[in-house]
């Protein structure tokens, strides 16, 4: 198993968010290998049916093992919300801790559940990161078929594309229509295709509903969808004004740039260096392996993206609370040049203290005109340390 850089603490009751297929259960398998764990997959058709009969069932499952069990893990907890009630009441009643899977927080939201009122710590499990994979890191190979764990028992690219398809097809089925987040799926299908090409663009929600076929509302809510299915996140304009921020629309990030690829069906061409499709899918892999790294260190960096009135623009801002704010520009090149950098450089003088920083392809790290290149790994490194 590859070691995950996740560390959830076991002091604690905790709820463990994350897309289906990023190792969720896996990882608690080997978090918890004593008899005194108590498991329910509500991914059973059996056990779900069950306790959403009865969701005291739990209760009188604890009390009958009270003296013996210490933790109790749920997967799936959004497919029976009720359990959350009786979850609290385990907590406070016989002290028993919880782990929490769930690969959707929108039923939880809406039925406006019981939360555990911050007696539960939340973490999120994403694809694995080129940490994880260490040596066996393939930049090519993820940027083509992502990073899922699954992935790594699969051999041939023909195996790969199969999953990937059929992951997207589970989603749509599991993640959407079964738990009746849409009305009608065939909309909500063609507009997933749509926003996967245009992931890591500026969302113009009018010109998807134009191309969807349907209400400007319906797309916000289909984004949500998306955002709350934890199929991918936005990344916000940077401004220090919050109401000046909302002015402008934000960006949209697959969590995955192979599921990206499987949804707008674009896994058997090739992605070939100096194109701007393979330029678009390194972005991407830098984008949300940061916010990946990021959240594991918890070390609470906002990310944003910049665009001027002129239309310059600055892949990310980073936020770091006690560290000068970054302005990095992610390019796929293997040489960076003086055309690369002029973007960065001009808007330095804006942002006075700022570290300019550009993620490349490059073999070693150098300063050309005070903007700093690095090769990506070794970028990443230092602005997220």
């Amino acid at each position: 198993m590859v070691k995950r850089s996740l560390n959830v603490l076991k002091s604690n009751s905790f709820f463990l968010f994350g897309a289906r297929g990023t190792g969720k259960s896996t990882l608690l398998k080997h978090y918890f290998v004593s008899d005194s764990v108590i498991w329910i997959n509500l991914l059973d058709p059996e056990q779900e049916d069950r306790f959403s009969r009865r969701p005291q069932e739990l209760a009188e499952l604890i009390a009958a093992r009270e003296k013996e069990t210490t933790w109790v893990v749920i997967d799936e907890i959004q497919k029976v919300p009720k359990l959350l009630d009786v979850v609290h009441n385990a907590i406070e009643e016989y002290g028993v801790l919880f782990a929490l899977t769930g690969s959707s927080a929108r039923k939880l939201k809406s039925q406006s559940v019981n939360l555990l009122a911050g007696r539960a710590f939340v973490e999120h499990l994403f694809p694995l990161t080129h940490l994880e994979l260490g040596q066996g890191f393939e930049l090519e190979s993820v940027l083509t078929y992502g990073s899922l764990p699954k992935l790594l028992s699969l051999e041939s690219n023909i195996e790969k594309n199969a999953f990937l398809r059929a992951y997207a097809l589970t989603y749509l089925k599991e993640e959407v229509w079964n738990e009746h987040l849409v009305r009608d799926l065939d909309p909500f299908r063609k507009f997933i295709e749509v926003a996967a090409q245009c992931n890591g663009e500026m969302i113009n929600y009018s010109n998807i509903a134009r191309d969807v076929g349907v209400s400007y509302k319906t797309v916000q809510e289909y984004f949500s969808i998306l955002e709350e299915t934890l199929l991918g996140y936005m990344l916000e304009p940077y401004h220090t004004s919050v109401r000046k921020r909302q002015r402008q629309a934000p960006k949209f990030y697959l969590f995955d740039t192979g599921v990206k690829r499987a949804l707008d069906r674009t896994l058997t061409v090739p992605l070939l260096p100096q194109t701007s499709d393979y330029g678009n899918a390194f972005e991407h892999f830098i984008v949300i392996e940061m916010n990946r790294l990021s959240e594991y260190a918890k070390n609470d960096y906002r990310f944003y993206y910049l665009r001027t009135k002129d239309d310059v623009e600055i892949d990310l801002i980073i936020d770091r609370p006690g560290r000068p704010l970054a302005l990095v520009e992610i390019k796929s090149a293997e040489r960076i040049d003086k055309k690369h950098i002029s973007a960065i450089k001009g808007l330095l003088g804006d942002f006075p203290g700022a570290e300019a920083m550009i993620l490349s392809r490059e073999k070693v790290s150098r300063i050309m005109e005070g903007v700093k290149i690095e090769p990506w790994r070794t970028g990443i490194a230092k602005l997220l340390s």
